[in-house]
């Protein structure tokens, strides 16, 4: 008879799992009997689907490009309007081995091995791990990032950012880019209705951009939570703490009702006025979610156009992209001066 508990170290809930129990993200379960950790839903991937990169959204690396988008099941977080519970909360809905893939039923998705999923993703040339909590999924996220390194595959992460600084630092080591959420900046909010931590976050966010990690951030405004000018200054405070130098896209994104959150959706007039609040003080600020809004992409030297949106129609005439050294770097098509957007 082995241990009857197993301390989860990867993300700041640091769960105790006792045998036969799944913790707080529902994707690992603690075999008593044989003392070692189950990871059922590990490999399942419960969507693949090829996107444009600016769904993720990113606005900053390789725009116009395509990108094979892979999600997998379960969350550490349990925010009440999450728009893609269907697949981030299904771990926790099906608690117990005999509801997880290798003892019986699964109730969405494909097993698909490392070397799988990224001969997958070749045709693009890059691969983002999104649509739920990724990081949940710690040692097969790290297999296939590894087997994407190896092929020349680009690793996207999107992600809560909620995962502690140790395998966090092995993790972006081996990413490329990174849409993180900053949900709000209110340590209350995160704890008691999302279930996260503002501190682990917030860290991440400087830990990926110390490992040379292309990042931009997203915040879903939903009203009465986290829309107060208040609130937006004090993420507009961090980000500018992050450094100006940094150029770091913000997306705010418009919420609608889902989930448990039946509050109405974000007004796209409240979207607007608060992303032109934050563009006082930030370079790049765009709103998601709502027709028009704020989506080019202007140079930073001449105030000309990089890039032109309309929803996924991608127009990037104002880039031009040349290889200097053995690197690719995009510059202003109009004044021919380098800008902040990455390859």
């Amino acid at each position: 008879m082995g241990e009857n508990f197993f301390r989860c170290a990867i993300c700041p809930h640091n769960c105790t799992l006792k045998s036969g129990k799944s913790g707080i993200c529902g994707t690992r379960l603690y075999d008593e009997n044989e003392s070692r950790l189950l990871i059922p839903f590990s490999g399942y991937v419960t969507a693949l689907a090829e996107d444009p990169i600016e769904k993720k959204p990113l606005y900053h690396y390789r725009p116009g490009s395509s990108i094979v988008s892979a999600g997998f099941a379960g969350c550490n977080l349990h925010c009440p309007f999450c728009q893609n519970w269907q697949i981030s909360q299904i771990a926790k809905e099906h608690p117990g081995k005999s509801s997880y893939p290798e003892y019986g039923s699964f109730p969405t998705g494909k097993k698909m091995k490392p070397d799988e999923l990224i001969t997958a993703a070749e045709k693009t040339g890059a691969i983002a791990y999104t649509y739920s909590e990724p990081l949940v999924h710690y040692e097969y996220l790290v297999e296939c990032m590894e087997e994407a390194r190896g092929r020349n595959v680009k690793n996207i992460l999107v992600t809560n950012g909620c995962i502690n600084n140790l395998p966090a630092r092995k993790i972006l080591a081996l990413t490329d880019a990174a849409n993180i959420d900053l949900k709000c900046f209110s340590e209350s909010t995160y704890s008691n209705v999302l279930g996260g931590d503002l501190k682990t976050v917030c860290s991440f966010i400087t830990t990926a951009l110390s490992a040379g990690v292309h990042v931009e951030l997203t915040t879903l405004i939903v009203p009465g939570l986290n829309d107060s000018d208040e609130e937006i200054s004090k993420c507009i405070e961090f980000i500018l703490g992050l450094g100006r130098d940094k150029n770091i896209p913000w997306h705010l994104s418009a919420y609608h009702p889902d989930y448990k959150w039946k509050q109405p959706a974000t007004s796209p007039a409240k979207l607007i006025k608060l992303a032109e609040k934050a563009q006082e003080h930030l370079p790049f600020v765009y709103t998601g979610n709502i027709s028009g809004g704020k989506c080019d992409t202007f140079c930073p030297h001449c105030g000309k156009p990089l890039v032109k949106r309309s929803g996924y129609s991608i127009e990037t005439a104002g880039l031009v992209l040349n290889e200097t050294n053995g690197n690719k770097h995009y510059f202003c098509a109009h004044c021919g001066k380098q800008v902040p957007v990455r390859y």
